[in-house]
């Protein structure tokens, strides 16, 4: 085993290669969450990971509350299940508040400020409504609180964080937010250890083979947190020991390797980069990427593999999409053909007609 078969190795836990799911709700339950601050691009992340499934089936699944979105990792945004909802929130949502602190202090949001804000957002929504954000600062300036600034999106945030509100049905182009406890019913409630535990099963299932540091900075989670995770649990992990790293698993390694000229065009904040911390440089383990300096200014990223080979962007037009990739070596006939095929399936899975521009 050396780290190029590892990387080979994670496309395969990470569903990039392999049996896609059937349904968009399986991919994010096996990644456990799903980043997603940029919500379109965000989509393909469980598209890719899927077969036969369409923009469309996660604009339904979305609108239905079949796949919540919320703050509960690093902080941002992620999809997350409303059954999971829960539990994450307890293993992550204190160490993101304590992340979050130098921006309270800053904004002038004291505790009782942020809790003032957040029962005023509850009582809104209490009943099964649903507002935006804009609706929600107004809300909170008719009774007082400034939501000037940062200060909304800071308010916002920490109310998700508490656990009272989510996602709610969008309104046209418009997100909107309800109360969790009337969007997530179903939502699992786990002790602290149970919750923490939980996380880590499902980061390394998903995830492996990954570091306890890789799991720290996926999950915001302290050194700490993680030892103490990792004791509750290895007993239901593998792991492996190369270039003085320790890796967990839960997957065994593939039987099939994923071959250098099958292609990826992910989104730019896909598992496969942002899943990892002190090792995810294995995504370059081939040595093609370059400097951020010398990088074409697209913020999409393209594989050949398990290895970065340059990065994409997308414009549209009516039915059609046209992608357009920056690459840091020319391509053979054998990898033009497979990144024809990888702008097939983004296609499909938007519906629209594709064209690849000369590169």
């Amino acid at each position: 085993m050396d780290v190029r078969e590892l990387a080979r190795w994670r496309l395969r836990t990470l569903r990039l290669a392999g049996p896609g799911f059937g349904a968009p709700e399986e991919a994010v339950r096996w990644l456990g969450a799903v980043q997603s601050q940029d919500y379109g691009p965000a989509k393909w992340s469980i598209g890719i990971r899927c077969t036969g499934v369409r923009d469309a089936d996660l604009e339904r699944a979305y609108a239905e509350g079949t796949i919540l979105r919320t703050h509960v990792l690093r902080p941002t945004w992620h999809f997350v299940l409303p059954e999971d909802i829960g539990w994450l929130l307890r293993a992550t949502a204190p160490r993101v508040q304590q992340l979050n602190a130098f921006m309270y202090r800053q904004q002038g949001l004291d505790e009782p400020v942020r809790e003032r804000a957040t029962d005023l957002i509850g009582d809104a929504l209490r009943g099964g409504k649903s507002l935006t954000r804009k609706e929600i600062g107004a809300i909170l300036a008719a009774a007082g609180v400034d939501p000037g600034g940062l200060r909304l999106t800071l308010l916002v945030m920490h109310a998700e964080l508490e656990g009272v509100i989510c996602s709610g049905p969008p309104r046209g182009a418009q997100h909107t937010y309800a109360l969790l406890e009337e969007r997530a019913p179903q939502a699992r409630r786990l002790d602290p250890d149970a919750a923490l535990a939980e996380l880590t099963l499902r980061y390394f299932t998903g995830h492996g083979p990954a570091t306890a540091k890789d799991l720290s900075a996926w999950a915001s989670l302290t050194v700490a947190q993680v030892n103490r995770a990792l004791d509750l649990v290895s007993g239901h992990l593998q792991r492996l020991e190369l270039d003085g790293r320790t890796y967990w698993f839960a997957e065994p390694p593939p039987t099939r390797s994923t071959g250098p000229d099958v292609a990826y065009l992910l989104q730019g904040y896909d598992e496969y980069v942002m899943g990892y911390g002190e090792t995810r440089y294995l995504m370059d383990t081939a040595g093609t990427a370059r400097p951020i300096s010398d990088r074409p200014p697209y913020t999409l990223t393209l594989l050949f593999g398990p290895h970065v080979a340059g990065h994409w962007k997308r414009t549209f037009a009516k039915d059609a999409v046209t992608i357009h990739p920056a690459l840091y070596a020319p391509l053979t006939a054998t990898q033009r053909k497979a990144l024809g095929a990888a702008a097939d399936r983004y296609a499909r899975f938007l519906s629209r007609s594709v064209t690849v521009a000369e590169r």
